[in-house]
């Protein structure tokens, strides 16, 4: 057999079915990580019962969230290193039956603790299903088709919250009624069991498995390897620049649900879905942005540029106005739509940062590592929640400096405008 030198090597067909998979994918993807931002008050009030209090419902929120990060930083980095291995197809199909089975236990939970450990376990395919779906998506299109197509992947998570938003305000999630959402999330399962009986593999990989012999094989698969010789810049470069939105999400804007919650849940149970719906429904638009603004005036620039905005509507949003208030929920649209110009930016960039052999392994490590400093973020902002005397804005507020960072971090990023995937 011959083997695959051309994106062309796929039909249309089957790129568009590659495509549609991993923008699904990324949607339940989205829906996971959504879930525990409407429901965590809800499950945390219902498993403790008369034991609980504010401060322990966002304390074991943080929890939650760290959890979920620690799992998909670990799952994200041997899951895309799975992909380099095996093929991207077979690492995403794993990915998504590993976070929606596990989702679908937590509908049988008895305390936190069992809910915290599942939280870890769906972490670990939310972690693999990013690295492997962006990696297998670049490698199938054209290069003139890739801001457009990474625009559609980045938009994918924010549909995914976007609907969850929509579903539970219809539907809302209360402490007497929350084990039915965790049901529903095992659905996804279906998805990984069609990836992997039916969904093509990259001609790309496949090339370069034939390209290559077993002791590069060998070497080009193993995780040490990104942190060594000419790799190594790139792999910390990677991890520094999606740590920021990633952070800066977790440990900062996603405080805005709870805090949601907490001031006009009691007048208004779905207030928190409709918080979360005018978030997700600026991210969806931001997030399908990100990729071609980055095409329209650099990778560099507009990274900068989304990073001052990040930092400046994350920071508004907790100290110039409150939930409840007529602006807070279109400067939440507003936060939504910019923060997340990142995630698009990076299924464009970072599939370009490192060769086809270790791209996934690569991408998984940025976006994972990456994780790991957004689990130590939102624990210590747990910690600064309780120091702050359950003050949200504050919390909030404090966090969104992290989007700052950016603005540096950006500088020492390589220029990959002209590089062909």
């Amino acid at each position: 057999m011959t083997a695959p030198t051309q994106h062309s090597d796929l039909s249309s067909t089957a790129r568009v079915a590659v495509l549609a998979a991993a923008f699904v994918g990324l949607a339940f993807d989205g829906i996971e990580l959504g879930l525990m931002p409407v429901a965590s008050l809800s499950v945390t009030h219902g498993l403790l019962g008369d034991h609980y209090t504010a401060a322990l419902g966002g304390a074991w929120f943080a929890r939650f969230t760290a959890a979920l990060m620690l799992g998909a930083a670990v799952g994200g980095s041997l899951l895309g290193n799975l992909g380099d291995r095996v093929g991207r197809t077979r690492a995403m199909g794993v990915s998504v039956l590993f976070y929606s089975l596990f989702a679908g236990m937590g509908a049988f939970v008895q305390s936190c603790e069992q809910m915290l450990a599942l939280r870890f376990l769906v972490g670990l395919g939310i972690g693999g299903m990013w690295p492997n779906g962006v990696a297998l998506v670049a490698e199938c299109w054209p290069n003139t088709s890739r801001p457009t197509v990474s625009g559609v992947l980045g938009a994918g998570i924010n549909v995914g919250i976007l609907f969850l938003s929509q579903l539970v305000r219809v539907y809302p999630i209360t402490p007497n009624s929350w084990r039915w959402i965790f049901g529903l999330a095992a659905v996804p399962a279906i998805l990984g069991l069609l990836v992997l009986l039916f969904l093509p593999e990259s001609p790309k990989w496949l090339r370069s498995r034939d390209q290559t012999g077993p002791e590069k094989k060998k070497a080009t698969h193993s995780l040490q390897e990104m942190f060594r010789g000419k790799l190594m810049p790139l792999t910390v470069v990677g991890i520094l620049l999606a740590s920021v939105p990633l952070v800066g999400a977790w440990a900062g804007s996603k405080w805005m649900i709870p805090w949601a919650d907490s001031v006009g849940g009691t007048l208004h149970p779905g207030y928190k879905a409709t918080t979360q719906g005018w978030w997700a429904l600026g991210a969806t638009i931001g997030s399908f942005l990100g990729a071609p603004l980055a095409a329209w005036i650099g990778r560099r620039t507009s990274y900068f540029l989304i990073s001052l905005g990040a930092a400046s509507l994350t920071w508004s949003m907790f100290k110039l106005t409150a939930p409840l208030d007529p602006s807070f929920l279109p400067i939440v649209f507003a936060q939504g739509m910019v923060a997340t110009l990142y995630f698009g930016w990076l299924p464009l960039y970072l599939p370009e940062l490192f060769p086809v052999e270790v791209r996934a392994t690569g991408a998984g490590l940025s976006m994972n590592i990456g994780r790991f400093a957004t689990a130590g973020g939102v624990l210590a902002a747990g910690s600064l929640f309780v120091w702050f005397d359950s003050d949200y804005s504050a919390i909030g507020a404090a966090c969104a400096l992290v989007y700052a960072l950016g603005m540096l971090v950006v500088f020492w990023a390589p220029n990959t405008e002209r590089q062909s995937i």
